[in-house]
């Protein structure tokens, strides 16, 4: 075993915990985007949406 195995894998480890980090955020925000489009096909509307309109009116 020398150093550069430890520093060497230490770099892999940390570049596969990351992947996994921004694939887990990726997936997660895709999985809520069809969550809000499901919502907002069934009629249910964001706050924000209705605070907006009445903004605008």
């Amino acid at each position: 075993m020398t150093h550069a195995f430890y520093v060497y894998g230490s770099y892999v480890a940390t570049a596969l915990i990351l992947f996994g980090m921004i694939a887990w955020v990726w997936l997660d925000g895709r999985a809520r985007q069809a969550e809000l489009k499901a919502l907002e096909a069934a009629g249910i509307r964001r706050r924000s949406a209705a605070a907006q309109t009445r903004e605008t009116e």
